[in-house]
């Protein structure tokens, strides 16, 4: 993912995360919410992909959707300075990988 691109998609994911660390969602209503028509924004895919959130079975109740610790440092962290380059150094290992 370019530069340009991740500062595209971070403030949406951080958007994503941040609304699901409100209350567990189901995992059809993330997918209704977040789901893309455009292939080079991957919002809910990208989150999950950096382990922002989780599917999680909750018995009775169908698959739902989480945030783990890393979503919560994302979230709490997304405005400072020191984490904006963080998160274009990821992004620039996982390019090369």
């Amino acid at each position: 993912m370019t530069d340009s691109l991740t500062d595209i998609i971070d403030p949406l994911v951080r958007d994503l995360v941040e609304w699901i660390a409100k209350e567990p969602r189901a995992q059809r209503e993330v997918l209704d919410a977040w789901r893309t028509s455009c292939p080079r924004l991957m919002v809910w895919e990208t989150a999950l992909e950096r382990g922002l959130v989780e599917r999680k079975l909750l018995e009775g109740q169908g698959a739902f959707v989480i945030v783990t610790d890393a979503g919560r440092r994302f979230v709490r962290d997304y405005d400072r300075p020191s984490a904006r380059a963080g998160r274009k150094a990821d992004v620039l290992t996982r390019a090369a990988a």
